[in-house]
């Protein structure tokens, strides 16, 4: 009897330490808030530095690129996200289909991506992500504020200005939106949307100084949405 516990605890632990062996792989999707930039430390880098200190073999690479909508990225999705076989993808988009550029001439009065595409685009990664056995965490758009080149560019109708919120009346649906899919889908979701809200409304902080531009997130956003995305991916049980 012994004998057959003793090679019990052999196999377990044997098939453990190939669980541990196996490389596994997180995706980040997204746009110019994912994507690389210039002395940003973006939340890939932060997540990719968690898993190198506790010496788990992560490979985490980032499919963000400055400008997409979902329509374009549903274009890429199969070469940069599905070709690497994920483990885990992490999808952020939707500030770029929301926007209605009043900046053209003549001035577009339509978001660049309907609400009801970028809602079928969500559910069609997630359904092609689910099929290839990947789990995954959908992150809302993170809010706008106003700067002065994106005052000069959108400061017109449908946008407000005079309101520190009103680069954010049309984004503020897509986040909803995002959110119902997450539920629906029985996908994680981290909002970083009301993140960033809950940051601006303690005293002595505002929601400016997490951004470089008022739109792009500086290392210091990147790092609130990278700790919220590894309480997530703790919770997978990915080894954290």
């Amino acid at each position: 009897m012994k004998n057959v516990m003793f090679f019990s605890f052999i196999v377990f632990f044997a098939f453990i330490e190939n669980i541990n062996a196996q490389q596994r792989t997180i995706v980040a999707f997204g746009d110019s808030i994912t994507a690389p930039r210039k002395n940003v430390v973006t939340y890939s880098d932060v997540i990719r530095s968690e898993f190198k200190k506790k010496n788990l073999d992560v490979k985490v690479i980032n499919s963000g690129i400055p400008g997409n909508t979902s329509a374009m990225a549903k274009e890429r999705f199969e070469k940069d996200v599905l070709a690497h076989k994920p483990d885990l993808v992490i999808i952020q988009l939707g500030t770029n289909d929301a926007a209605v550029d009043v900046w053209k001439k003549p001035p577009a009065t339509e978001p660049r991506v309907s609400i009801d595409v970028y809602e079928q685009n969500l559910r069609g990664f997630i359904t092609k992500l689910k099929a290839q056995g990947a789990r995954v965490i959908l992150v809302t758009p993170a809010p706008t504020r106003w700067a002065d080149k994106l005052k000069e560019m959108y400061g017109k109708p449908p946008y407000d200005p005079n309101d520190p919120d009103g680069f954010n009346i049309i984004l503020k649906d897509y986040v909803q939106r995002a959110r119902d899919v997450a539920k629906s889908e029985k996908v994680a979701l981290v909002d970083l949307y009301s993140a960033f809200y809950k940051y601006h409304k303690v005293k002595g902080q505002t929601m400016d100084d997490l951004f470089l531009d008022g739109l792009h997130p500086n290392s210091k956003g990147q790092e609130i949405e990278a700790k919220l995305l590894l309480k997530k991916i703790e919770k997978m049980k990915f080894g954290l």
